[in-house]
């Protein structure tokens, strides 16, 4: 019997987006999830959309398919992998301001953006002396696999990206200010908006990875790749090795944050309590809840291991 693959799709495209399209295919989505088994989460504004969906494929193209019609001649930036288990529990769908939350009202990614470089091109580019590369992810991400001698802006979230540019891009940039600036992220997306803030600054020679690290591991050999570590991704495989499988990290129950097999080692590791980054961050309180609620997950998991043996 063929083992059964779901296919994961990581997405965005910004374009005009109105509220009443919003609503529409909104609803035409939840109906596909109701009789087809798909999940994910996609992030809808006025911007346009973002997010990432899971299925068996032929529902996946029958989503593509639906999304195209809404997008127009806008394109649409596609990252492909797969899984043996859904990464989504269910389809969520958020309407929000911004698909990629960064807080400046002014700037438009779909009319002023930088210059796209695909993956095969990408290597050249950072290897190049007059390039400064930045990692627009939060720390968190960059902590676990990250492009070599790339910058980190040790942010928290991406609203802080635009303070990081102020108090410290033009001390990387050297007196001449001619350097390139490669910019990249985990699907494209928060790179592409990063390169309009620095667009509408004045800042030239701004370039951004197209697809960002997953389509350049999509796309890269073994022998030419130069992304060390692993990719943290937002659904539950938490992060992808270089072949896009998913890798060695967990994620803390309590805090939230990544966590490798070494750290799962450490004394300060409680499955689904603490780990060593949050061992000071919650009350007694807070522990007894987490111990509780893991004891409800080990109990449901085993009651389904049963289920599934029977």
């Amino acid at each position: 019997m063929k083992e059964k693959y779901f296919k994961i799709i990581s997405l965005y495209s910004f374009f005009p987006f109105s509220e009443n399209l919003i609503v529409e295919l909104e609803n035409k989505l939840l109906n596909i999830e109701n009789t087809n088994n798909l999940t994910g989460l996609l992030i809808f504004a006025n911007e346009g959309i973002n997010g990432t969906i899971c299925a068996e494929e032929k529902v996946i193209e029958i989503v593509l398919d639906l999304i195209k019609r809404y997008i127009g001649p806008n394109e649409l930036n596609l990252k492909v992998s797969f899984s043996r288990k859904k990464v989504f529990k269910k389809l969520k769908i958020k309407i929000k301001k911004e698909i990629v939350t960064m807080g400046v009202p002014e700037i438009n990614p779909s009319q002023n953006a930088g210059t796209y470089i695909d993956s095969y091109s990408w290597n050249k580019l950072i290897k190049d002396q007059n390039t400064i590369v930045i990692d627009t992810r939060n720390n968190y991400e960059v902590s676990i696999g990250s492009f070599k001698k790339s910058i980190n802006p040790n942010t928290r979230n991406f609203r802080e990206f635009p303070k990081w540019v102020d108090d410290n891009l033009e001390k990387y940039l050297g007196i001449e200010g001619s350097k390139n600036i490669a910019m990249f992220c985990t699907g494209g997306i928060r790179c592409e908006k990063a390169t309009s803030l620095l667009r509408n600054k004045g800042y030239k020679n701004v370039y951004h990875l197209k697809g960002g690290i997953l389509k350049y591991l999509e796309d890269t050999s073994k022998g030419e790749n130069l992304f060390e570590g692993e990719c943290y991704v937002f659904d539950e495989r938490v992060a992808l090795d270089n072949e896009l499988k998913k890798g060695s990290y967990s994620i803390c129950h309590a805090c939230g944050m990544p966590i490798s097999l070494e750290d799962q080692k450490k004394d300060e590791y409680r499955e689904g309590i603490q780990c060593h980054l949050c061992v000071n961050q919650f009350s007694d309180d807070d522990r007894k809840r987490f111990e509780e609620r893991q004891k409800q997950f080990n109990k449901s998991k085993k009651e389904k291991q049963i289920i599934y043996k029977d």
